[in-house]
């Protein structure tokens, strides 16, 4: 299993360094206008120069720290309510509905919304990021919630195990289940979130930089720093990949509540 896994790797490795040296020689020989589709050299010679000038990392601190908090906030908001909503059936005929129809539109045409709540600072990018994350987390964990087996939690209340032991043995590693595998997800909104609301009005940040580039029409900084995006997205999706596999080792035995 682990030698096809690393040959995958080495297959799309090979395929997008094959892909790179196709649009690097389309664009050098004028196939492709380099004003639109800048040569991979140069995107690399941009974000390299933001680099070494230094001044890609106050612009990158901005959107780590509201991406982070968005998603650390997001996921704590999501878990709460959707226990709630899914324990409590009141609190669920009040949350149900409001988040079907946040999950019903596109979510981040809240952002002009919250820059006028909240100015164009730090916090209105956090509460986009959090808007993303916590629907996403609340229907995952009240999906995770209702999709217990019903046996589990008949066998603990027939050995008197109360609500403590039910959430313990039965519904957290259940809900866990489900939170891990939207963590990846979760991250790509949470920095959606960040980067849209910068986009959108901003003094730093990398959608700050974004709005930029496109006001300028810098296809080179504008390609650079989705790329840059894309790469800082994907390590913390294998991060977030790293994190399910090791916490999620006992899902292959299940919930065992006859430990209550």
């Amino acid at each position: 299993m682990r030698t096809y896994v690393e040959k995958l790797w080495v297959r799309r490795l090979v395929s997008l360094l094959f892909l790179t040296f196709v649009w690097e020689v389309l664009s050098r020989t004028g196939v492709i206008n380099p004003f639109y589709a800048p040569a991979p050299s140069e995107i690399l010679r941009v974000v390299v120069t933001l680099f070494i000038e230094g001044t890609i990392f106050s612009h990158l601190e901005v959107t780590f720290t509201a991406a982070l908090a968005g998603l650390v906030f997001g996921l704590a908001l999501g878990i709460l309510l959707g226990f709630a909503a899914a324990l409590i059936p009141i609190v669920a005929d009040v949350l149900e509905p409001v988040m079907m129809i946040l999950n019903a539109i596109p979510r981040v045409i809240m952002a002009p919304l919250f820059v006028i709540w909240l100015g164009i600072e730090l916090p209105s990018k956090v509460a986009l990021a959090v808007v993303l994350v916590a629907v996403l987390i609340f229907f995952a964990v009240y999906s995770g919630i209702k999709d217990v087996n019903q046996l589990f939690v008949d066998r603990v209340r027939t050995l008197g195990g109360g609500r403590m032991i039910l959430l313990r043995e039965v519904y957290i590693p259940s809900v866990t289940a489900w939170v891990l595998g939207s963590l990846k997800v979760a991250v790509g909104f949470a920095f959606t979130g960040a980067v849209v609301g910068e986009f959108v009005a901003a003094t730093r940040g990398l959608g700050y930089l974004l709005q930029f580039a496109q006001s300028t029409y810098n296809a080179a900084l504008t390609m650079g720093l989705i790329f840059l995006i894309m790469t800082f997205v994907l390590l913390l999706f294998i991060c977030a990949e790293a994190l399910e596999r090791r916490l999620l080792r006992w899902r292959e035995h299940g919930p065992h509540p006859s430990n209550g």
